[in-house]
């Protein structure tokens, strides 16, 4: 079984400059997180964009649409940033493709202590490939189903909308 992974920036890939004092991109790491988990699985990176996810335009967003549609892979990761992956998994979930889905990202960047990011792809990966076909969202050590997600943004975290004490 082949992954593709669509790299759309977000902070899971963001650098920081100590000389502008901000996070930006050079880029992407996953890669280089790839290698260094020792991963085994065959995995094609196509690099859409490396932006954060509130400067992805809606013909961006379109462009991800059309690059799951697009590729021969049943089984599709999208790193992206926080602010805005539910709707574009909200986009990705009303198309009805049919394939595995699933977008990831980090709330602190993959070269900055502590971060989230090197967990959250490692369990992605293994979401993508488990998952019945649909769209998710990995995050949090949690699977979410597209249409029932939010991001918390005081807490730093994604929830259900709505409770599902079954998953």
């Amino acid at each position: 079984m082949s992954i593709r992974i669509l790299l759309t920036g977000g902070t899971i890939d963001k650098l920081y400059s100590v000389e502008e004092g901000e996070l930006g991109f050079e880029e992407s790491h996953v890669e280089e997180m790839l290698d260094r988990a020792n991963v085994t699985a065959e995995i094609v990176v196509e690099e859409l964009m490396l932006k954060d996810s509130l400067d992805i335009s809606e013909n961006e967003r379109e462009q991800i649409l059309q690059a799951c549609e697009a590729c021969d892979e049943e089984c599709v990761l999208i790193t992206h940033g926080t602010d805005t992956m539910v709707e574009t998994a909200e986009l990705l979930g009303e198309a009805g493709i049919d394939k595995t889905i699933v977008l990831v990202g980090a709330m602190i960047p993959y070269t900055v202590r502590d971060s989230d990011a090197f967990f959250n792809l490692g369990f992605a990966l293994s979401a993508v490939q488990l998952a019945p076909g649909g769209v998710y969202i990995a995050m949090n050590g949690m699977l979410f189903d597209w249409d029932n997600v939010s991001k918390n943004f005081d807490e730093g975290r994604f929830e259900c909308i709505e409770d599902d004490s079954s998953g």
